[in-house]
């Protein structure tokens, strides 16, 4: 039913957003250069490397770490890259990846292919046998604010209570953080 669910979301979010998309392609590219949408290397179900879209916010020649390994992150933005990810527009393109089954709506971020600490706790608790998620538990509880260990405690905490109710109630939290662009450091 989950999946299901995905690919029917994912799918009527990609037409109805189709405009939105389109535009935003249009601003990265006229404001820097290089490709509109930029494919990360990510940390799918069962460890499995999958390669996920995303608009890009960052210059071409950013370091490929986690953001928050960057010395100033504010240095490696385009010049709508912060606007891009205080509103979450950089995710959009991931709907193509729930659409196709790498992700799912709702499940743990996608880790970087040489986010060793988070892929390394997550196989241990279990955590990666689950499809990562656009949003997720933890993104609801803390985002970008959050430890390395306390994001897999909140995982942890999804791969043992997941239903379809707890999938809802990550959706719609999620809304009011993307709304309120809250708990965003970079």
């Amino acid at each position: 039913m989950k999946r299901a669910f995905d690919f029917v979301m994912a799918g009527g979010a990609l037409i109805a957003l189709s405009p939105v998309m389109l535009a935003t392609a249009i601003a990265v590219k006229a404001t820097s250069k290089g490709p509109a949408i930029y494919w990360s290397d990510r940390v799918g179900r069962d460890n499995k490397l999958f390669r996920m879209p995303k608009f890009r916010s960052m210059r071409t020649e950013t370091p490929a770490v986690a953001t928050h390994l960057l010395s100033d992150t504010t240095a490696w933005l385009t010049p709508i890259g912060g606007f891009l990810r205080k509103s979450s527009l950089d995710e959009l393109p991931q709907l193509w990846s729930i659409f196709v089954g790498d992700m799912s709506i709702v499940g743990p971020r996608p880790a970087l292919f040489n986010q060793d600490d988070l892929i390394a706790l997550r196989t241990e608790k279990g955590v990666h046998a689950l499809r990562p998620g656009l949003t997720g538990w933890a993104q609801v509880n803390g985002r970008d604010e959050l430890s390395i260990p306390d994001k897999v405690a909140l995982d942890v905490e999804y791969l043992e209570n997941r239903s379809f109710g707890l999938d809802l109630k990550t959706i719609w939290l999620t809304v009011g953080k993307v709304l309120g662009a809250r708990d965003i450091s970079h």
